[in-house]
């Protein structure tokens, strides 16, 4: 390895410690961090040309920003990059956005807010980001050890932690919006029952979520399912309950009268 190459791998494992930075790998990752804002400290790929090429098929609105400050590398390079080569050959250093979490929760907007309670796995935690994504959510919030912006997470995601402000907090932060809990106690969800600024928050496959949460929940709400079936993985619970709310409330605005 020269000189070149191990100081590059250096930054590579620094960033994946720093809080203030992410690693993004993968096209996909890279293409959303793009899309939606991100900064890029520096990018390799085996081959920046194909960039181009599948920007062109998949991402047209980025054609010719992706080879921007790219740098080609050998495989065996990026493999010292990253724990698992992206068949894609890319990887980048991105700087993770400031997030002001106030702010999103006073968005008057009509979109929730998802709240991870102790979140386990991060894949897992990146499927529930790429799903909060595509479901229009004003926020995602972690508490816990595990970091959403670790790389592993942002792999998960596909680099949708640049689409919506997400953050990892001690606890969560106060505001007007009412908090329920997804809990297989409550009341079945129904169309109209969940309101449509709520901080939905989802614990784990194991122990849902902690008396704390359920205590200062203003209602606790529950997935319908199968008799028998005692769980449902976290992103896929997370999926169910925001597109019910998103379809049910664009049926409801499509209702005559």
């Amino acid at each position: 390895m020269s000189r070149d190459e191990h100081e590059r791998a250096v930054r590579f494992r620094t960033a994946r410690r720093d809080p203030k930075l992410t690693v993004v790998e993968g096209f996909h990752a890279l293409k959303h961090a793009l899309r939606f804002g991100a900064e890029l400290v520096e990018a390799v790929a085996v081959d920046p040309s194909s960039l181009d090429a599948m920007a062109a098929e998949l991402a047209p609105d980025l054609a010719g920003r992706l080879t921007e400050r790219v740098e080609q590398v050998d495989k065996q390079a990026l493999a010292e990059l990253v724990p698992l080569v992206p068949h894609t050959g890319v990887a980048a250093i991105a700087r993770r956005p400031r997030v002001d979490l106030d702010a999103a929760l006073a968005d008057p907007a009509p979109a929730p807010a998802v709240l991870l309670e102790q979140p386990r796995n991060m894949g897992n935690i990146g499927a529930c980001i790429r799903v909060a994504a595509a479901g229009g959510a004003a926020a995602l919030i972690a508490t816990g050890e595990n970091d959403p912006w670790h790389p592993d997470a942002v792999r998960g995601a596909a680099g949708l932690q640049f689409a919506l402000p997400v953050a990892k907090v001690e606890a969560l932060p106060q505001s007007h919006r009412p908090l329920l809990a997804i809990d297989p106690a409550g009341e079945e969800l129904t169309p109209g029952l969940v309101p449509p600024r709520a901080i939905l928050a989802f614990g784990t496959e194991r122990h849902g979520l902690s008396g704390g949460v359920l205590e200062r929940a203003e209602a606790r709400i529950a997935i319908p399912m199968r008799e028998g079936v005692s769980s449902l993985n976290l992103a896929t619970s997370v999926a169910i309950v925001l597109f019910f709310m998103r379809l049910t409330t664009n049926a409801a605005g499509r209702s005559p009268g």
